[in-house]
């Protein structure tokens, strides 16, 4: 679990579970579908039924959990998840919450939540995408983004980093 802004963690699914799953002042994104959003939307098809209403996204006290897994096709990687996974991001830092945004690994899904947001909504990481995972690597070694992920990145980077800087 790497600190890459102030109260803004990425990590592993070990992380939480080891350091943060039993602590009430942390939010907690879980950037993943298995186990989280499957356990809690209590689906046991392949995937979460289309019509559900969390079928992307499911919003429980400080918790977070999208269904998103760690595709190659950047075309699996709804951009409302990134969306609402900043957004949440936004809300418990102006809460002065602590913030773990977690996948399986720690190295696709997650990390490229953190980069995203440290580039939509901070001045922590410079504006071309090369130059931001570049840096974001210097505080956060693991990332490792499959295709899906820097394809999406890739595809929506202009659009958020034009984003105004609220953090």
């Amino acid at each position: 679990m790497v600190e890459i802004f102030p109260r803004l963690y990425v990590g592993n699914e070990a992380d939480y579970e080891s350091h943060v799953k039993f602590q009430a002042d942390w939010w907690v994104v879980h950037a993943c579908k298995e186990p989280y959003h499957r356990r809690l939307l209590g689906y046991k098809t392949r995937g979460a039924p289309l019509s559900h209403p969390e079928y992307l996204v499911a919003e429980r006290e400080k918790r977070l959990f999208l269904n998103l897994v760690d595709a190659d096709d950047p075309a699996y990687m709804p951009k409302p998840i990134f969306d609402a996974a900043l957004a949440f991001i936004d809300r418990a830092l102006k809460s002065d919450g602590r913030v773990l945004v977690h996948c399986n690994q720690g190295e696709s899904r997650a990390p490229g939540i953190g980069l995203l947001y440290l580039a939509a909504r901070t001045n922590t990481l410079p504006q071309v995408m090369a130059e931001a995972e570049s840096a974001f690597r210097e505080l956060y070694p693991n990332y490792m983004p499959k295709e899906g992920i820097r394809g999406f990145l890739r595809a929506h980077w202009p659009e958020y980093v034009s984003q105004g800087k609220g953090t």
